[in-house]
């Protein structure tokens, strides 16, 4: 998946300090610092590949009956708010408002969301394998993210996400290796990341913030 980023930075916003009744100045709880060029654009892109997983999970669904893509498609769905939550702390707008399910402003997602969608109704092997590489890609995209901002809420959310994706990956290699009895080959990511990866044991995600 492509990761558009832009290069300038955002001006930071503070509140000063605030008198009391009795004289005494006391700290006025500060406005969240404005978000640079390429944080707003990280939350708008994330947002936007949130939905692209979360509607092609829920489409395998329909079409397959099989687990995880219920299950994926509901932490989608979470993750999805999450990213919301915080473009709107941020004052960022949101770049799939109120979409329908398949449906995307962005004509490059729309077009990827199309591919993988053909792709995966093709078979069920197919739409297992489309749900590991959407997971690889967003494991890459929540790792360019995280290095793009040093903002705690931020790096919260992105480390709940990446580690998220990392349980759904392991979730889709173990029904390939079930359905087909042979191991996760990786698609996006180096084949050494995804078996390290596969190697660990679930992991207990936070909620972020």
């Amino acid at each position: 998946m492509t990761h558009r980023l832009a290069a300038a930075l955002a001006v930071a916003l503070a509140l000063p300090l605030a008198a009391s009744a009795a004289g005494r100045e006391l700290p006025v709880m500060a406005l969240p610092v404005a978000p640079t060029a390429d944080e707003a654009a990280d939350l708008a892109y994330l947002r936007g590949t949130g939905k692209l997983a979360r509607d092609l999970f829920l489409r395998f669904s329909e079409a397959w009956g099989r687990e995880p893509f219920a299950t994926v498609a509901i932490a989608g769905l979470n993750d999805m708010d999450a990213v919301l939550r915080l473009l709107r702390r941020y004052r960022v707008a949101d770049p799939v408002p109120g979409t329908p399910v398949g449906e995307f402003p962005d004509v490059e997602l729309q077009a990827l969301f199309t591919t993988l969608l053909q792709r995966g109704l093709g078979g069920e092997l197919e739409a297992l394998k489309v749900g590991g590489l959407v997971e690889e890609a967003d494991i890459t995209d929540l790792a360019i993210s995280m290095a793009h901002t040093m903002k705690a809420d931020l790096r919260a959310v992105y480390g709940n996400l990446a580690c998220g994706s990392r349980n759904h990956l392991r979730a889709f290699a173990r029904e390939i290796r079930a359905l087909t009895g042979q191991a996760y080959v990786a698609q996006s990511m180096s084949q050494a990341a995804v078996d390290a990866i596969l190697a660990q044991p679930w992991e207990r995600c936070g909620r972020g913030w």
